[in-house]
């Protein structure tokens, strides 16, 4: 079998996976968030924190919810790296500097999982089980409470109640997170992953030098880490090392569970506002960009010219051999235009066009089908654009699921996609510009100029992945990070909650000859189109100079 057919198949057995989880999945994810009973464990909870789960929050509070226990968590994961040293389960390890310290607490609170460091050299048990793993947990469950929150604002009318955060984000945990990620971790210890808290111990020479090996809790974290959209991997390889995704089975399943919640939301969309089409319009969208790019990545990494490369069957640098370059192109693109940042193969070692590809995909916002309730709310903000388009087309109001995109909605829905472009392309410009950040870049001119465009698209839309090559463990790149990181989570969600708010409020507007059928193919074809016109007129400039420049010249 050729790796081409092999990626071929690999890809249609993906699909195959996702198409028989979609229907329960979804279904599911509307119970949970639309029950008035709180399991037992849930109670303990909400009596622990001293939440009444019962009562209806309008946007500002939800709002504060989600900004108060972020914060919460930042502080609890900066003080834990910090106290690292005198902490059991260490490892010897020593605690970590400041820089790196807010850094790291930002990244995982924000559901980033940006890494300047050596996970099997920087972090102990204690850290990584107690502090990241935990917010690989419920910074997934908070993207999904904002995401809900936004569908219960479409859903109802004459009121500003999106329902309550607390017990959103507990149920997301409790009913959906915990579960699957037990089930995936089953399934990574029987197929070879690690699960121990083993210490460091030497198992050979290499190069002259010791070689050593920690172990750690690695198929529970792994199995968190792809489910929730996360991407910090215990080991500096992330997903290409062995003990997280050992065998080919591994690395297909790892790519379902980063897949699998974020196309069945859009099924809970269809379930909660009463019109199951309307979520396979939203389907459809995601499905249509996330095939295309894969159908691209595949194509710019298998056609090479040179004996070299057509021998390899494709580009192998940068890639495991036992996952080949099929497999590592979907991996890509799916870990990118979702906000998991996982890697098994290292994206500055793709082609010119295929690292280009790799960052025109978060540059979308992450939307298809996008991280955990951020893919969904990112590509509904989308879905309000699109409708306004059409509506100055048709030269009427626009409406959208019964309600009526105003002045005040397009406002917002604007704030949400102005954000994290403004973001990127401010701190990527200032890194450019100034005379110290530069040095940490290891290849100059195009592919150099792409490192740092692509740290800062990463941050900023909450991937967390990194091009390799740039040593971003310094304290401009740690602090610019980071703030990328916080502004470009929660501002947006300010903006989506507000939307969420003032659509709740309306009242429902009747379904008239001249409404636009938003669950047609058509309107999937407009959505597809604003996306990627709103997206290349944005980001073109810069993708010009990095990625473009150095896919036209090889």
């Amino acid at each position: 079998m050729g790796p081409v057919l092999a990626g071929v198949l690999q890809l249609l057995a993906l699909i195959g996976a996702l198409a028989l989880a979609y229907i329960p999945l979804g279904t599911y994810m509307a119970k949970v968030y639309s029950s008035d009973k709180h399991w037992r464990v849930e109670k303990w909870i909400y009596k622990g924190i001293g939440a009444d789960p019962n009562t209806e929050m309008r946007w500002p509070a939800y709002l504060r919810g989600v900004l108060a226990f972020s914060a919460v968590g930042v502080l609890f994961l900066y003080l834990l790296q910090r106290l690292q040293g005198i902490l059991p389960g260490s490892l010897g390890f020593s605690s970590v500097d400041p820089a790196q310290s807010f850094n790291t607490a930002v990244s995982f609170v924000t559901n980033t999982n940006w890494q300047s460091y050596y996970g099997e050299q920087t972090m102990g048990h204690v850290v990584q089980t107690a502090g990241l793993a935990v917010q690989n947990f419920v910074s997934a469950a908070v993207g999904i409470a904002v995401a809900v929150a936004l569908v219960r604002g479409f859903a109802r009318s004459r009121t500003g109640e999106l329902g309550n955060f607390w017990a959103d984000l507990v149920r997301g945990v409790i009913r959906i997170l915990v579960p699957g990620s037990i089930i995936a971790a089953i399934v990574l210890v029987a197929c070879g992953a690690i699960q121990n808290f083993s210490g460091i111990h030497e198992v050979g020479q290499f190069m002259g030098g010791h070689q050593q090996w920690n172990g750690g809790a690695v198929a529970s974290q792994e199995a968190i880490k792809e489910f929730g959209t996360n991407g910090g991997g215990y080991f500096n390889a992330n997903s290409a090392h062995p003990f997280e995704n050992p065998t080919p089975f591994t690395n297909l399943f790892e790519i379902f569970l980063l897949l699998v919640i974020p196309f069945a939301l859009t099924r809970t969309f269809g379930v909660m506002v009463g019109s199951i089409r309307q979520g396979y319009a939203i389907l459809a969208t995601m499905a249509t960009i996330w095939v295309g790019f894969v159908a691209l990545m595949m194509w710019t990494e298998f056609a090479h010219h040179g004996a070299a490369l057509q021998a390899a069957g494709g580009a192998m640098e940068g890639k495991e051999t036992r996952i080949g370059v099929g497999a590592s192109s979907i991996f890509a693109v799916s870990t990118t235009l979702t906000s998991t940042g996982a890697v098994d193969s290292f994206h500055s070692s793709f082609t010119g066009l295929g690292g280009g590809i790799t960052i025109l995909g978060m540059q979308l916002g992450e939307i298809a089908p996008g991280g955990t309730g951020s893919g969904l709310y990112g590509m509904l903000i989308m879905a309000v654009i699109a409708v306004f388009i059409a509506g100055l087309m048709v030269g009427r109001t626009p409406e959208y699921l019964g309600k009526k995109i105003g002045t005040r909605e397009m406002k917002l829905a604007a704030c949400y996609i102005l954000i994290t472009p403004a973001l990127v392309l401010i701190f990527a410009a200032a890194s450019m510009a100034l005379p110290t950040p530069p040095h940490s870049m290891l290849n100059s001119g195009a592919h150099g100029f792409s490192e740092v465009l692509y740290a800062f698209t990463s941050a900023a839309n909450n991937n967390g992945s990194a091009f390799a090559g740039l040593n971003a463990n310094t304290d401009w790149f740690n602090t610019m990070t980071g703030l990328a990181m916080v502004l470009g989570r929660f501002l947006p969600m300010v903006f989506v909650l507000a939307l969420a708010g003032s659509l709740a409020e309306q009242k429902p507007v009747p379904v008239t000859a001249g409404t636009l059928r938003t669950e047609k193919p058509l309107f999937t074809g407009l959505l597809v189109g604003a996306i990627l016109i709103i997206t290349g007129l944005t980001y073109f400039p810069a993708l010009a100079l990095g990625p473009l420049a150095e896919g036209l010249a090889s």
